[in-house]
């Protein structure tokens, strides 16, 4: 068994760093700008919710925080895009697994290539790339079942983040506090 498959096998305490209630788009991102602080080169994000719910915003926002070039857009079609970082900090790779059905289309992405440089964020990667890295963050976007506020153009989102492995266990009060509103100091 992998380091990393033995880490999520006995990770069924992992902290749940933070609950959001997001009322709105730029809500969305700006929760993505204030995990970007925490990120850092080596990490590696799954992101799970249904289609329309905001992932691709929050990786907007995430892009955003990191510093990195170009616009970060949905990349269904492409499946993997690699923003660069216009500064001293870790370029993004930000991948969408939707149109994948195994680990297998997963390794021909080589994800693993630029782990070690670059913050990875996987949509729909759910139950297909958590084997890339020992410690992984976990998001999963829902509709919130209230109807939006009066006047506003969104629907609200319930996102939950979820550190699993050795590095999100040793971040996780500082990672609460920052994602709830408090300072990060990760």
């Amino acid at each position: 068994m992998s380091e990393a498959a033995e880490v999520r096998a006995g990770d069924d305490t992992a902290p749940v760093l933070a609950r959001v209630e997001v009322p709105a788009a730029a809500a969305m991102r700006d929760l993505g700008r204030r995990l970007a602080a925490l990120l850092r080169a080596g990490d590696l994000v799954v992101l799970t919710g249904p289609l329309g719910a905001g992932k691709t915003t929050l990786v907007q926002g995430i892009g955003q925080g990191l510093g990195v070039r170009g616009p970060v857009t949905s990349p269904t079609f492409v499946i993997a895009r690699v923003h660069p970082a216009t500064g001293a900090g870790p370029a993004l790779v930000h991948a969408d697994a939707y149109r994948l059905g195994s680990r297998a289309e997963i390794d021909d992405l080589d994800l693993d290539t630029d782990l070690d440089t670059s913050v990875t964020v996987v949509e729909w990667g759910e139950g297909l790339v958590e084997g890339l890295a020992p410690s992984y963050l976990e998001i999963k976007i829902d509709m919130t079942p209230a109807p939006p506020a009066p006047g506003a153009d969104d629907e609200p989102r319930s996102v939950r983040l979820t550190g699993r492995g050795p590095r999100w266990a040793a971040v996780a009060a500082s990672a609460r506090r920052a994602l709830t509103g408090g300072p990060a100091a990760v």
